[in-house]
């Protein structure tokens, strides 16, 4: 073979081994699932109970959209076993994962995370409860569901400082707070908003002053997954990282709230027979 000849066969090798060649030719489909009950971040469409919908499911397949990769997003059952389905490799990625250490053996977490769940300090809208940071909360009775995912920074302070009545989930939380049981409970913007919305409380409640905690909301790739290579976690971190400055993220996730609002509106609007 010539010079010119080997010249133009490595080059045909090279392009056929580059990043993009490899990762079109290796993952064209992802499997994705999530929380079926976290909106607006990701919750079981209502109309098709086997798929998520919500504002990480349409982020999601926006980027993977860019990238040229199809992507189903299905509903695997409760969280615990979404974080199954994917740790084994029968799907591929989960989309509203908080960072946990225990599972960076088998969890590649794509930064910067998708969304920040801002938890917010709750009360009855006539309380005169006196908030200006965290620490004022130590004299007052919280609750908090059992399903929150807060950062392992303020786990830790919230266990030594203050003090929470566990809750089942953000409905008894916000019941024991109507009563008068509790003086505030530790939820999420949206979610709390979307919960409130859900009891007919959106009257009676409201989100006081400045998040307590930020916990991230990760894209997170299963090491058993085909699909989980340098190409596609490097892609995923920069269109992840272009997604807040495009201002994309937060017309996505007030679509998805007043997507959210519509449903439980469904029934009481329904034509009555």
């Amino acid at each position: 073979m010539t010079l010119r000849g080997t010249g133009w066969a490595l080059a045909c090798v090279a392009l056929l081994m580059s990043p993009l060649a490899m990762a079109a030719g290796k993952c064209e489909r992802l499997v994705a699932t999530g929380s079926p009950d976290a909106p607006p971040y990701s919750w079981q469409d209502p109309n098709d109970p086997k798929h998520l919908i919500g504002a990480n499911v349409d982020l999601l397949r926006q980027v993977a959209g860019e990238l040229g990769v199809k992507v189903e997003v299905l509903s695997a059952g409760r969280r615990d076993q979404a974080l199954e389905e994917v740790r084994s490799g029968r799907m591929d990625l989960l989309l509203d994962t908080p960072m946990q250490v225990e599972q960076l053996t088998a969890l590649d977490y794509i930064h910067p995370p998708l969304q920040l769940n801002e938890y917010l300090v709750w009360t009855r809208h006539d309380a005169t409860l006196a908030f200006e940071g965290p620490a004022d909360l130590a004299q007052y009775q919280g609750s908090l569901s059992e399903r929150a995912r807060l950062t392992p920074a303020f786990t830790a302070f919230a266990k030594a400082q203050l003090k929470l009545v566990p809750a089942q989930n953000l409905t008894q939380a916000f019941q024991k707070l109507v009563l008068g049981q509790v003086d505030y409970v530790l939820a999420g913007r949206y979610s709390g908003m979307a919960m409130a919305q859900s009891l007919g409380m959106s009257n009676d409640l409201i989100a006081r002053g400045l998040p307590v905690d930020r916990p991230g909301l990760y894209l997170a790739l299963s090491h058993n997954s085909a699909c989980n290579d340098s190409w596609l976690r490097g892609q995923l971190a920069k269109k992840l990282t272009e997604l807040p400055i495009s201002g994309a993220s937060e017309a996505v996730l007030q679509r998805n709230v007043e997507r959210w609002k519509a449903q439980l509106q469904v029934p009481s609007d329904a034509p009555k027979h």
